[in-house]
């Protein structure tokens, strides 16, 4: 690590140094960042998805540091973590995110600097102020922060009832450049929000998507308006999405229903606090024949499993990401004026439903993408609460963090993965040990002891 960065560092571990050290410190020209390359955007045309490779179109390379301009800041990211929608950038699916880049340039002339040859994903990042732009007055250098990932600029009138519904908005390191996975990200005064002071960088920047996405399907007014003592019915329930969807479900007196693949990952959603639970490999559920058709009859059955776990009751809301492979079966089993809230479709974005069960039902789809500045607040002041806990199970740096998109691509793990940028360690930046000792190492740190646990578990099975 070159000297201007060891001084940055001392100065990020200190509790002792003041916004002037901060903005006096001399930042390298250059920074490390993981990156996918404009000349290899159609390196995997023809190829189908499960064939595409992101160690191929992943680089970790020497970038330039961006210039902060007006409305933003600079921050120096301590960690990062990986989201499904990298796996999306670094397969060039649906879309080239080259393309991406190309339209956000040509809204404002400050926005071109975002089309470049390469593009640094990531919309997930904590970190600490190192520069403010001209105008800024809500952040200064040296505040530690987490980033939420909607970019705004609100000079439309759809976005003031609603930052989702800009026009212009877009998802932060996917839709635009300078994102979470680098030494340094480039962000608007706007979407900085506080730093919980207990958690460590990594736990904290696993949450600020996916908790703000969580709130805004379940909790908002934008979303399913979720009430006490609804059911929801939770795809993916060791995973992300899902382990924030269970916390938010149980923090706001519903009864979630957790659906996964294996016993391992139903002791994963009975420790968050859920208790009902359908294993889909016990089950053996499959959704579709062979033939693209619905299968009824274990549309069907899988409905009575649900439903013979909530006592004969049914589900208020179908809490929605995994996509292709689900939602007809979210369709289905929602009850009559029930709700499908969708956020994402990792297995696929080409949905196949049954439409009589929609619209004979009065059921309503609800589209919810990320999450505005309110939504955002609202969960990062639950998790500073230590309401909303992190669900960090692997940490990997950020020069192998192409190997932990292979491992997100491939559904093989659990909860969020973190990635360490100028952290070199894990469990750095822990300063509220109080709360920390409140909420319980157990509590925080669920998906972390069961990847430690397995791992060793693996170890010894490869020593025998």
């Amino acid at each position: 690590m070159p000297s201007d960065l060891n001084v940055l560092m001392e100065m990020i571990a200190s509790e002792h140094a003041n916004a002037d050290d901060f903005a006096n410190v001399k930042l390298p020209d250059s920074m490390k960042a993981l990156v996918t390359l404009r000349e290899e955007q159609e390196m995997f045309v023809g190829m189908e998805s499960e064939d595409k490779d992101p160690r191929q179109s992943l680089h970790y390379i020497d970038v330039p540091i961006p210039e902060v301009e007006a409305g933003e800041v600079l921050v120096a990211v301590m960690a990062s973590g990986i989201n499904y929608n990298t796996v999306w950038s670094s397969i060039f699916e649906p879309l080239s995110t080259f393309q991406f880049l190309s339209q956000f340039a040509q809204y404002y002339p400050r926005n071109k600097k975002h089309c470049l040859d390469y593009h640094i994903m990531g919309s997930d990042a904590s970190g600490v102020v190192v520069k403010v732009g001209d105008g800024v007055t809500l952040w200064k250098p040296g505040d530690r922060v987490a980033v939420n990932p909607s970019v705004a600029t609100l000079l439309k009138h759809q976005g003031h009832s609603d930052g989702v519904k800009d026009p212009d908005g877009r998802a932060w390191g996917f839709e635009t450049n300078f994102g979470g996975l680098a030494q340094f990200c480039l962000v608007q005064e706007t979407q900085l929000m506080a730093k919980p002071e207990h958690l460590s960088w990594e736990e904290t920047a696993s949450l600020a998507l996916v908790s703000g996405t969580a709130y805004r399907m379940l909790v908002s007014e934008n979303g399913a308006k979720m009430k006490q003592g609804d059911n929801v019915l939770i795809w993916g329930g060791a995973g992300g999405m899902g382990s924030l969807g269970i916390q938010y479900v149980l923090n706001g007196g519903g009864n979630p229903v957790a659906v996964v693949s294996g016993e391992e990952k139903a002791q994963l959603a009975r420790k968050l606090g859920c208790k009902l639970i359908v294993d889909r490999q016990k089950g053996r559920y499959r959704f579709f024949k062979e033939n693209g058709e619905e299968n009824q009859r274990h549309l069907v059955a899988f409905r009575a499993a649900v439903e013979r776990l909530l006592e004969n009751e049914q589900v208020d809301i179908a809490y929605e990401h995994t996509g292709r492979e689900t939602f007809g079966a979210s369709v289905f089993v929602a009850k009559r004026g029930g709700k499908v809230v969708t956020c994402g479709s990792t297995t696929g974005y080409q949905h196949s439903f049954d439409n009589r069960y929609l619209w004979m039902h009065v059921k309503s789809i609800i589209g919810s993408h990320g999450a505005n500045f309110t939504e955002a607040y609202e969960a990062n002041r639950l998790a500073c609460q230590g309401k909303i806990n992190p669900v960090v199970s692997d940490v990997y740096t950020l020069e192998s963090a192409a190997d932990s998109v292979v491992k997100v691509k491939a559904n093989e793990h659990v909860g969020k993965i973190g990635i360490l940028c100028l952290a070199d360690k894990e469990d750095l930046g822990i300063r509220n040990t109080e709360l920390r000792e409140k909420v319980g190492e157990d509590k925080i740190n669920i998906f972390r002891d069961y990847a430690r646990q397995k791992r060793a578990v693996e170890e010894q099975d490869n020593v025998a």
